[in-house]
């Protein structure tokens, strides 16, 4: 009987100590090749440190060749360390690494064998994101549902919730003729929302505080806004932030929207597993996922406004439907383990 895969995750955790959904985003992964029965382990040792608080994880040895490797972003330089199998890229921000590529501003993907992204449209007709010349294998965000279960539905009045940054550290990327921005790009244009809706909103938002037109806009407007780092900034506090909201309102980054990439939250995966409906900004969603119950989508700020009142009108069906798509489509183990399949690194069938 030959040994079981071993998969080692490489993933950047330093200024991130505090951010307890960047820490999940990261645990995510391990946890489902884990349940679909690999050998997991991180790299470097500081990441499996900082994923302690959600499981006990494995730092991988420096002599152990593992099977593969899940190189998230690009992380880990390509040469190190040694790999027997493929060098898989992981691509969770789509339209940022592959317009580097391009533009010859950064080239993350060197080194790799594979490559994997959540953007379920990258490499496919109406997405904008070039595919730099290689073969992408598109996945969901997996969410492992015995760590997130269902929460019980909060009194009516409680807030839309999201766990946010205003401005991402890549800053804009001029392409092909177009400028795509982050999320405050696409904020604006819903900042009238609770104005229109008889809703709460808050955000667990990370934004400097020299930003005052947009904070003095937030809070006119309705917008709650709590540190993030208060709220959110360990493993059980970002669960426990996540799983006492009504629902997730998801305003995308900008470039997510314009390049129709067909990017899902891996925070959102997390909401629906904890049946929390997610109210989402569509990036072209609609063509991969079934949306309309648990899962609603909008584009425009009428939509949204509908899209809070569809939630509000049924919420106990919209709940239900949440945790039915997650255990459907986001389960760690089921997407992980064909995940493998596609890597030629099979563990068993995988339904």
């Amino acid at each position: 009987m030959s040994a079981r895969p071993h998969v080692v995750v490489a993933g950047n955790v330093a200024g991130r100590e505090r951010a307890g959904g960047h820490l999940w985003a990261l645990a995510q992964w391990a946890l489902g090749l884990r349940a679909a029965g690999v050998r997991a382990t991180l790299a470097p040792a500081a990441t499996a440190e900082a994923l302690r608080g959600i499981a006990p994880f494995d730092a991988r040895a420096e002599d152990n060749a593992p099977s593969a490797m899940l190189n998230v972003m690009g992380f880990l330089p390509p040469d190190a360390p040694p790999v027997d199998g493929p060098r898989v890229f992981l691509d969770i921000d789509p339209g940022y690494p592959q317009m580097w590529r391009e533009l010859g501003l950064a080239d993350m993907l060197a080194g790799h064998d594979r490559f994997v992204t959540v953007g379920a449209n990258v490499g496919r007709a109406g997405c904008a994101i070039p595919d730099c010349g290689v073969e992408w294998i598109q996945t969901p965000p997996p969410v492992d549902l015995d760590a997130w279960t269902p929460a019980p539905a909060r009194p009516p009045g409680r807030a839309f919730t999201s766990v946010a940054t205003w401005r991402n550290p890549y800053g804009t990327v001029a392409f092909d003729g177009v400028t795509y921005g982050s999320r405050v790009h696409a904020f604006r244009d819903f900042l009238e929302l609770p104005r229109l809706v008889d809703a709460e909103f808050e955000l667990a938002l990370d934004i400097d505080s020299a930003e005052t037109r947009d904070l003095h806009a937030l809070e006119r407007n309705g917008w709650r806004l709590v540190d993030p780092r208060a709220v959110a900034g360990t493993p059980d506090a970002y669960r426990d932030y996540v799983r006492s909201s009504r629902a997730e309102l998801c305003v995308a980054q900008q470039m997510y929207v314009a390049t129709r990439s067909g990017w899902l939250s891996d925070r959102s995966v997390c909401y629906l597993a904890s049946g929390k409906p997610v109210l989402a900004q569509d990036t072209g969603l609609a063509d991969r996922y079934p949306v309309g119950e648990g899962l609603l989508t909008f584009s425009t700020l009428e939509e949204a406004a509908a899209g809070v009142e569809e939630i509000e009108r049924d919420y106990a069906r919209h709940s239900a439907a949440a945790r039915a798509l997650a255990e459907e489509h986001f389960d760690a183990r089921r997407v992980l383990g064909r995940l493998l399949e596609r890597l030629a690194l099979p563990v068993g069938a995988v339904a």
